[in-house]
């Protein structure tokens, strides 16, 4: 039977530590910081893996709470009686109670060396099913704890915190620790690529075109149609992720995706919905595609799949690939720019320059709204 009142695990954190837990949209950038994010935007306009740049990102985020999550324990240990060996069961009440917020769950999981995916795949989100795989991760963690002490003896010691009162430190703490934020780093890099993802595959397009000298506008309130562009909202699949308007009729669609060598076709198969054209007031605009990946598979027929429908793709992967994007605006649309023909040498202090004041909160904005 359920206790009306679980104990709460959040309650073990500090503020800092749950912002930092839920942080998503507004407060992860906040958390952040726009120099930060400009500085990762950069990196990719000049042909840096994005995923080496977030890394430092999620590291920090993941360090932070693993610390906080020791913390926890130790409090836990501190304030309730038999702490640890009763975590859990203090994890699986929470996880059986209805509307529970959604650190409260990630904690809870964690405890159970589980995930949102875990819960999926082994519970089949059936929580009927977990009591019995409580009692089969504590046999199973007991089993290794009886194991590790058969070969090498007791763990003994002490920790502290500060001027905290020392916790004792043994088997039973170490196993519930390591596998707590061992699921816990599985779901924060889970969740931070996914934000990461669809944050800067905006910023990054909204920065390019900044860079190539088009402005930024709401497509909802549209006041000029020269040298513009918009970023596009979610709400539609056949949506491009940007929208160039150059001059009277003619425009570029972009797709652009953070996504690994063997997935370029999934780009293909969403861009070659598009329309050719698009009407704009009573104007019908001719629009030419422009497909933005990582790299290429050497096996990949994504180049002549794009030729047959009229569209170009470039590689982020390739030193200076704005330089790219712009020489394919100057073919599909006459469009000019230094960029162009810019030695390569000079192009990193050029976007540098741009991209001091490229609107970045209003992309951020956008993207959040969306």
């Amino acid at each position: 039977m359920k206790s009306e009142n679980p104990v709460s695990l959040a309650d073990l954190l500090s503020a800092d530590a749950l912002q930092l837990l839920t942080a998503s949209g507004s407060k992860l950038i906040k958390s952040i910081g726009l120099d930060v994010i400009r500085n990762v935007v950069i990196d990719v306009l000049t042909g840096r893996n994005i995923r080496n740049s977030t890394e430092i990102l999620t590291r920090r985020r993941i360090t932070a709470l693993n610390l906080a999550t020791l913390h926890l324990f130790l409090r836990g240990s501190e304030t309730v009686e038999g702490f640890v060996e009763r975590l859990p069961f203090i994890a699986s009440e929470l996880l059986g109670t209805e509307r529970l917020k959604k650190e409260e769950r990630w904690l809870a999981q964690w405890i159970l060396g589980l995930t949102d995916k875990g819960v999926q795949n082994v519970l089949r989100d059936d929580y009927q099913l977990l009591a019995g795989y409580r009692d089969g991760y504590i046999r199973a963690c007991q089993e290794i704890i009886d194991q590790h002490r058969r070969d090498y003896g007791e763990l003994s010691g002490s920790i502290r915190v500060g001027d905290e009162s020392p916790m004792p430190l043994d088997w039973p703490f170490m196993v519930y620790f390591l596998n707590t934020i061992g699921s816990q780093t599985l779901t924060i890099r889970g969740s931070d690529k996914s934000t990461y993802g669809k944050l800067f595959e905006k910023l990054v397009l909204g920065s390019l075109l900044h860079v190539l000298g088009f402005a930024f506008q709401d497509s909802a309130a549209l006041q000029d149609t020269d040298r513009v562009f918009w970023l596009s909202s979610n709400d539609d699949e056949r949506e491009s992720d940007a929208t160039l308007l150059f001059e009277a009729g003619r425009g570029v669609r972009f797709d652009i995706g953070f996504i690994g060598r063997g997935n370029t076709e999934i780009s293909l198969d969403k861009v070659s919905r598009y329309r050719r054209e698009i009407q704009l007031g009573r104007e019908n605009w001719f629009m030419a595609t422009l497909i933005i990946v990582d790299r290429i598979g050497e096996r990949s027929r994504i180049q002549e799949l794009a030729r047959k429908m009229d569209g170009t793709i470039v590689q982020m992967s390739a030193g200076y690939w704005p330089q790219r994007v712009a020489r394919t605006l100057h073919q599909v649309l006459g469009y000019e720019h230094p960029l162009m023909t810019m030695p390569q040498e000079q192009i990193e202090d050029f976007i540098k320059a741009h991209m001091q004041d490229a609107p970045l909160q209003a992309f951020i904005d956008f993207t959040l709204d969306s």
